[in-house]
């Protein structure tokens, strides 16, 4: 198993970032968060990144995913555990917020959250909160009573009262930073909606 690379990033490609360690070109699968690691690289920037991966091998095929800590990986590893859920679906929902985010987010039994993803559809949402509440759940009740979750539905909230559906509402939120407050983000995303 390949778990983690260190090494200049050298290119990228529609399937992702290409990564050189020591000579050999790895073409990794990555999450945005360890795409902009490669970002800092420049005149004043590190020369090299560090890559959580996980290594999925089929009959068929290896490919190795990336993310830009281990809390990324771990949640990608405990997706895979889910009836229906591939690695291509999910990386997209690590790729759509903080771990600890969407944690919080199957602990809370929150659905919506899940299905603004693309390829995941209500019923999935459901399995994924269902297989994992228990799972996630004792790791995460320190997370569970920390503001952040809650103020991400006091914004979805709000702009389901100014008339958003729900999934609208959580893809509007999507493309705002998750550490504003929500009336900040609300403000965002109204903006960008007009």
């Amino acid at each position: 198993m390949i778990a983690r690379l260190r090494g200049k990033p050298v290119g990228s490609t529609p399937e992702g970032l290409v990564l050189d360690v020591g000579g050999v070109g790895y073409l990794v699968a990555a999450t945005p968060s360890a795409l902009r690691l490669c970002s800092s690289i420049g005149p004043n920037g590190a020369e090299e990144i560090v890559v959580e991966t996980y290594l999925h091998v089929r009959e068929d095929t290896m490919q190795l995913y990336g993310f830009a800590d281990r809390a990324e990986r771990e949640l990608f590893i405990q997706l895979l555990t889910v009836n229906g859920v591939g690695p291509k679906v999910a990386l997209a929902i690590v790729s759509g917020s903080p771990a600890d985010e969407l944690r919080r987010a199957i602990v809370r039994e929150d659905i919506a959250r899940f299905m603004v993803i693309p390829g995941i559809g209500k019923k999935t949402a459901e399995r994924i909160v269902l297989e994992l509440k228990e799972k996630i759940g004792a790791g995460v009740t320190e997370l569970s009573t920390t503001p952040s979750g809650d103020l991400h539905v006091v914004a979805r909230d709000a702009l389901v009262e100014l008339g958003y559906t729900l999934i609208d509402a959580e893809r509007a939120l999507a493309d705002t930073d998750p550490l504003l407050p929500p009336e900040d983000r609300v403000r965002l995303a109204l903006k960008r909606a007009a």
